[in-house]
């Protein structure tokens, strides 16, 4: 494992913390999207369906228990035991116009066809805009708490660390995987905004602004 992937998972499991911690402290999940939470859950579902066929290492089965199991407690606290506080008028995004598609092209472009591949790239797919409801929520409210802003700037820095990691196997071990390279270009694109307005107002102690959107 290289450093580039070790920063990654840490920076993804610091965003996971971070977003716990605000749903557990404030005791609630306003400003935070729940169609986003629903698809990183089938995201790490789908792409971690192979921890019943394959061991790699204690770490690598460690880290997918992790990622599946807080996606389903972060969807509990949303939707269970918080569900008061959820702000479903905000939160309009139409997560099928991104399930649909994703799964579509994951039948389409993949490296095999075989179940666990296309929802391997499914998965891959889905997760370049699952952060979409997210920020079409901070657009909608015209802002986002402190804390939801660091969780954003740790989800939005574990796939630049990745899109870093592909890189680095590129060049050390000749591997390289379009599919991922891609898909992780595309996330971190999407992100570009935000990061460029969470180092110049929220590192300065200022709260994360974004114009709002207006229903008509």
């Amino acid at each position: 494992m290289n450093i580039f992937r070790l920063a990654g998972d840490l920076s993804h499991l610091l965003a996971i913390i971070l977003l716990l911690i605000k749903i557990w402290k404030t005791r609630s999940c306003a400003g935070i999207s729940g169609k986003s939470q629903i698809l990183f859950a089938i995201v790490y579902i789908s792409r971690y369906l192979d921890l019943v066929t394959t061991f790699i290492s204690v770490y690598n089965t460690f880290m997918k228990l992790v990622f599946i199991s807080t996606s389903v407690a972060t969807i509990y606290l949303m939707y269970v035991k918080f569900k008061a506080t959820y702000d479903h008028n905000h939160d309009s995004f139409r997560i099928e116009f991104l399930l649909v598609p994703c799964f579509l092209l994951a039948l389409l472009i993949n490296n095999a066809f075989t179940p666990l591949e296309i929802l391997w790239t499914f998965s891959i797919y889905l997760e370049a805009v699952a952060i979409l409801p997210q920020l079409f929520l901070v657009s909608k409210t015209g802002e986002a708490e402190s804390i939801t802003s660091h969780y954003l700037f740790a989800l939005g820095s574990y796939r630049a660390l990745y899109l870093l990691n592909w890189i680095y196997r590129y060049y050390a071990e000749g591997h390289y995987d379009l599919i991922a390279i891609f898909a992780g270009a595309i996330q971190t694109i999407l992100y570009c905004d935000f990061f460029y307005l969470y180092i110049t107002k929220v590192l300065k102690g200022k709260k994360l602004q974004l114009p709002a959107l207006r229903n008509h």
